[in-house]
């Protein structure tokens, strides 16, 4: 995921695009708002909600938010190190490490938060809310959270 100058390179997906209208006085203002998250795979990831008079607008202010706004998720063999349980506004979600091939078995937006993350095996249930933009921001604080304990060391071995 490097290009040629050594920089890491980010994936994008957009994950809801949504037409706005307010009522005014003049008649109708029309706006757009786009959910995006961006990843690097290596545990790099980051969401934001743009807006703007133009999908493409929207977009483009999505990303730049998104990229600054980027946290580290602590990965442990492509999965997370431990299950974690959290509320957030109406969602709860759970979270559990999954052993290696057993794929993302979650669904809605956290398998893409998931895949531009970097893990690639977990288990989890999202609860209470089928707002994606609630439960965009309900998985982040849930990565936010992960923390790199009680992992079992793996022995020395010893070459004579």
């Amino acid at each position: 995921m490097n290009d040629q100058n050594g920089e890491v390179k980010l994936e994008e997906r957009i994950l809801q695009i949504k037409r706005v209208t307010k009522k005014t006085t003049g008649g109708n203002y029309v706006t757009f708002t786009a959910l995006v998250v961006v990843g690097n795979g290596h545990g790099n990831v980051g969401i934001a909600l743009g807006r703007g008079l133009e999908v493409p607008q929207a977009i483009k202010k999505a990303i730049l938010k998104a990229k600054k706004t980027m946290i580290t998720v602590p990965l442990y063999k492509s999965t997370i190190p431990h299950q974690i349980k959290m509320k957030f506004k109406a969602g709860k979600i759970f979270l559990k490490p999954a052993p290696e091939g057993t794929g993302l078995k979650i669904g809605s937006v956290a398998r893409a938060i998931f895949d531009l993350a970097g893990i690639h095996n977990a288990s989890g249930k999202i609860i209470g809310s089928r707002n994606q933009t609630v439960n965009t921001y309900l998985v982040m604080a849930a990565l936010k959270k992960l923390k790199m304990r009680n992992l079992p060391v793996a022995k020395q071995t010893t070459h004579e």
